[in-house]
């Protein structure tokens, strides 16, 4: 009776030494490469490239936006792209003012939608020129 009851036991323990052999877990993740993971793309660096007061070349870019952030002023163009660049030579002056904007453009109907009657402000991006034409024309007299 003794030896069967060795026997079992043995018999048994030698089975869970056998499972537990058998299970083994990985010791390194698989994985793909770290160097520009999935969720985060490199930055855009949008917004001002030149500051209010600078002096700048024609076809220098003044900014760059994804919506309607900054408006072109005076000798300032707008890029297919949103972005703002100076059309002559001159100085930048950055002002706050009251958008006219064209209602029809996609740009201004994806951006100001629901805002067409109310009053706000954006910034306007405009060029001074370097030289000032010295002649001018009389428009009304006090």
């Amino acid at each position: 009776m003794l030896c069967v009851l060795q026997q079992i036991k043995q018999s048994y323990l030698s089975a869970t030494v056998i499972q537990t052999c058998a299970v083994r877990a990985a010791s390194k993740k698989t994985g793909t490469s770290t160097r520009n993971p999935k969720g985060h793309p490199r930055p855009k660096h949008r917004g001002w490239r030149v500051q209010d007061g600078t002096t700048v070349e024609a076809g220098t870019i003044l900014a760059t936006q994804r919506s309607l952030r900054f408006h072109p002023g005076l000798n300032v163009g707008f890029g297919r792209n949103g972005t703002l660049f100076a059309i002559i030579p001159g100085k930048v002056m950055v002002t706050c003012e009251k958008p006219d904007l064209n209602w029809d453009h996609k740009w201004v109907q994806r951006n100001y939608g629901g805002r067409m009657f109310q009053t706000f402000y954006k910034k306007y991006f405009n060029v001074i020129p370097k030289q000032q034409p010295s002649e001018f024309r009389l428009v009304d007299q006090i």
